[in-house]
């Protein structure tokens, strides 16, 4: 199992129409025609993922899970590894509810697009807020609350 941690930046911009992918840019601006795009300023490109975490993708059998957090709102997007995953593009990661693939793809056959993240997260991306996206990549299927007691246990707490 591997994790990534994603900083992103919402846009009045974002509309989060496309039917069929989900994109973060390193872009620090967002046009109207980008409605794929659900965050902007991400600190981390395709590129950039760690070894293991590519590794881990780039296979047939590993599952792909995207969770999406904007404040205290939460998304959480299941798709598909492939060893035809190149990962290597510097400015963008790119979810595809179908199987192609190029140098942004991150995941393939995902269950979600732009559209159908919960509008309330869109809201708040629309008004420029902050926001995180954790990559998970496993051998094996996991079940949303193991996902979230992953990503949960990976956060340090401050309790001041």
């Amino acid at each position: 199992m591997s994790l990534e941690k994603i900083k992103i930046r919402g846009h009045y911009n974002i509309r989060a129409l496309h039917k069929t992918t989900l994109e973060i840019t390193k872009d620090n601006y967002l046009t109207i025609r980008g409605d794929c795009i659900i965050g902007i300023m991400a600190n981390k490109g395709a590129k950039d993922l760690n070894e293991n975490f590519k590794k881990l993708a780039r296979n047939d059998n590993s599952f792909i899970y995207v969770i999406i957090k904007v404040n205290d709102l939460i998304d959480i997007v299941h798709g598909k590894g492939s060893s035809r995953l190149i990962l290597e593009n510097e400015k963008k990661i790119i979810l595809r509810r179908s199987n192609f693939i190029e140098d942004s793809t991150l995941m393939i056959n995902s269950d979600k697009a732009a559209k159908d993240i919960k509008r309330e997260i869109i809201d708040e991306l629309k008004k420029g807020s902050e926001g995180e996206v954790y990559l998970l990549a496993s051998d094996i299927p996991l079940k949303d609350e193991e996902i979230l007691r992953i990503i949960f246990n990976s956060s340090p707490i401050s309790l001041t």
